[in-house]
C-alpha cells in the first residue's frame, strides 16, 4: 500500500463515522436503535440482510476453498443461501416481522418467554450471545489476516482498528447506521468487485488464456466440478438446511432486516431481494478466486492468502485501496450488525432477569444500556479473536463451517419453528431438550467420536448432526408431550394472521337484585 490507497482507507473509516453520527438523529428509543423504528425501505432492508451476510472471510476461508477446489465454494456456500432466503421469504420473513408490529418486541428472541417459558428464552439467549462472540471473532480474524498481508501490521493491530472504528459508528446510530453504512458498502463492493473482475480476465488474456479456455487449464483441473473433496452432496444438503434457519433469523442479525420493514410484505420483499443478490453476485466475487492458481501461488496451505496476494500484484494503487476497503466493508457490515442484535438480546431479553433495576429502565436508561452492550459485545469478540488460530479454535474457516454452522441449529430451531402453526404442539419442554441434545450432539461428534475414528468424522455429519438432532427431538417431543396452551397458541396465531389482535367483550356488569 502506498498514501493513495491509505487516503482511501482513511477516507472511508471517516465517511462511516460520519454516518454513524448522521444516524444518531434518528434515534430516539431502543427500537429505533434496534427495529428502526419500523420505518426502514424494503430495498434498504434487502440491501442490509444481504450484506450483513459476508464478511472478510469470503476472501479468506472461501478463497482458500476456491483455490484449491474451485466453483464447489460458489454450490456449497452462496446457492444454498439464496436457496434458503428464498425459501424463507414466505416461511419466515413476514412472521418474524409480525414479532414487531404485532407483538411490539424489540429482540428476535423476546417473544419466546410468552410462546414457551422464561427458562427457554435465558437458554437460547445466552447460547446465542456465547455462539456469536465466537463468530464475529472469526470476522475480526479474517479481516485482521489481510491486512497483515498488505501492510504488514499485526494481528492483534489489525483486530483493534478495525474493532474500534465499527464500534464508534454502529454505537452511535444503531440499526440505521448499520443498514446506512451497509448501503455505502453494497457500492464499494460494487465497485472492487468489478475492477477485480476485469484485472483478472485482462491478465488472463496476457497469458493467452481465454474466459472460457481457462478451465481446461492444467491447474484447474477438476475445479469445475460442483461437489469435490470434503464439500459433497450430503455436506450441500446438510449446508442448505442450516442456512435456511441461520439466514432467515437464526443468527438474529438477519432477523432484525425483516423487523425494520413496514409490514410483513415488506418484509417479504426485501428477503426476495437477498437472496437474488446472494444468487447473481457471489459469482462475480467468486471468479477471481476461480482463477487464483493461473495467477499466485499461495504461501498458506489452505491457500488463504490466495485472494489478497492476487490483489495486490493486478491492482494499481488506489484501486488496491478501494478493494482493500471491500474487505472492510464486508467484515464491519456483518460485525455491526451482529452487535446490534447481541445488544437487543441482552438489553431486553437478559438484564431484566438479572436486574431488578434493568425491569424500571426509562427510555433514556434503555438505550444507554444498549449502547454500552454493544462496546461490550464487540470488546469481548476482539479479544476471543486473537484467540482464533489457536488449537481451541484451529483457523477461521474451522471457526465459521464447524463451530457456528454447528451449534447455531440448536438455538436456531426452537425459535424459527415455533413460529410457526405446523408445531404449535412443541412447548418449552421440546425446546430445552433440543437444545441441550443438539448441544451435546455438537460435542460428541466433533470431539469424542471424532477423536476415535481415524481421518475422523467428514465435516458434512459434524456439521449436520446438531442441527438433524435437535429437529427430531423438537417434533418428537412436541408430538408426545403436547403443550398447545391457550396462550401459546394465542402468540402462533398473531404471528400467522395480519389481522389485528381482536378486542376483548366488555365484562357485563352483574345484574342488580330485584325486590
Amino acid at each position: 500500500m502506498n498514501s493513495l490507497d491509505w487516503a482511501v482507507l482513511i477516507g472511508y473509516f471517516g465517511v462511516m463515522v460520519a454516518i454513524g453520527l448522521w444516524s444518531h438523529k434518528r434515534v430516539d428509543d431502543v427500537s429505533d436503535f434496534f427495529t428502526a423504528g419500523g420505518k426502514m425501505p424494503w430495498w434498504l432492508s434487502g440491501i442490509s440482510h444481504h450484506m450483513s451476510g459476508y464478511s472478510a472471510v469470503m476472501f479468506t476461508g472461501y478463497a482458500g476453498i476456491a483455490y484449491t477446489y474451485g466453483v464447489t465454494s460458489f454450490i456449497t456456500w452462496s446457492f444454498p443461501i439464496a436457496l434458503g432466503i428464498a425459501i424463507g421469504s414466505k416461511l419466515f420473513a413476514p412472521r418474524i416481522n409480525r414479532l414487531r408490529s404485532h407483538l411490539h418486541v424489540a429482540s428476535p428472541l423476546e417473544y419466546l418467554k410468552a410462546r414457551y417459558n422464561l427458562g427457554t428464552q435465558q437458554a437460547l439467549a445466552w447460547s446465542g450471545m456465547l455462539l456469536k462472540i465466537v463468530d464475529v471473532a472469526s470476522k475480526w480474524a479474517a479481516i485482521a489476516t489481510l491486512l497483515s498481508v498488505f501492510t504488514g501490521m499485526s494481528l492483534n493491530q489489525g483486530i483493534l482498528i478495525t474493532g474500534a472504528i465499527t464500534a464508534l459508528y454502529c454505537t452511535i446510530g444503531g440499526l440505521w447506521a448499520d443498514a446506512l453504512t451497509e448501503l455505502g458498502q453494497f457500492v464499494i463492493q460494487l465497485l472492487a468487485g468489478v475492477a477485480m473482475f476485469v484485472a483478472v480476465v485482462m491478465k488472463l488474456n496476457d497469458k493467452g488464456i481465454g474466459f472460457l479456455g481457462a478451465w481446461d487449464e492444467p491447474a484447474l483441473r477438476g475445479h469445475g466440478e460442483p461437489l469435490v473433496g470434503p464439500y459433497g452432496t450430503v455436506f450441500l444438503l446438510a449446508f442448505l438446511f442450516i442456512k435456511l434457519f441461520e439466514y432467515n433469523g437464526g443468527m438474529l442479525n438477519q432477523a432484525q432486516r425483516y423487523m425494520a420493514t413496514g409490514s410483513p410484505r415488506e418484509a417479504e420483499r426485501s428477503a426476495r431481494l437477498s437472496a437474488l443478490l446472494w444468487l447473481v453476485w457471489p459469482v462475480v466475487l467468486f471468479f477471481p478466486m476461480w482463477m487464483s492458481p493461473l495467477l499466485v501461488e499461495a504461501q498458506k496451505p489452505d491457500g488463504s492468502d490466495s485472494y489478497a496476494l492476487m490483489t495486490e500484484q493486478l491492482l494499481p494503487h488506489g484501486l488496491l485501496g478501494l478493494v482493500i476497503v471491500g474487505f472492510f466493508s464486508h467484515t464491519m457490515a456483518m460485525c455491526s450488525s451482529d452487535a446490534n442484535a447481541i445488544a437487543a438480546v441482552f438489553t431486553r431479553d437478559v438484564a431484566p432477569v438479572l436486574s431488578k433495576g434493568a425491569r424500571g429502565w426509562g427510555s433514556r436508561s434503555a438505550l444507554v444500556a444498549a449502547r454500552v452492550t454493544t462496546v461490550v459485545f464487540l470488546g469481548l469478540s476482539m479479544a476471543v479473536a486473537t484467540q482464533v488460530d489457536s488449537p481451541a479454535f484451529k483457523d477461521i474457516i474451522t471457526v465459521v463451517i464447524k463451530w457456528v454452522a454447528g451449534l447455531m441449529g440448536p438455538i436456531a430451531i426452537p425459535m424459527m419453528l415455533g413460529l410457526l402453526r405446523a408445531f404449535r404442539r412443541s412447548g418449552p419442554t421440546a425446546a430445552l431438550t433440543s437444545w441441550a441434545a443438539g448441544l451435546f450432539a455438537f460435542w460428541l461428534v466433533n470431539y469424542p467420536i471424532n477423536w476415535s475414528i481415524e481421518g475422523g468424522v467428514p465435516l458434512e455429519y459434524q456439521v449436520s448432526a446438531p442441527l438433524a438432532v435437535s429437529l427430531i427431538l423438537y417434533i418428537a417431543v412436541g408430538f408426545l408431550r403436547p403443550e398447545d396452551t391457550p396462550e401459546r397458541l394465542a402468540i402462533i396465531t398473531r404471528v400467522n394472521t395480519d389481522a389485528p389482535a381482536p378486542t376483548p367483550a366488555p365484562t357485563p356488569a352483574a345484574p342488580h337484585p330485584t325486590d
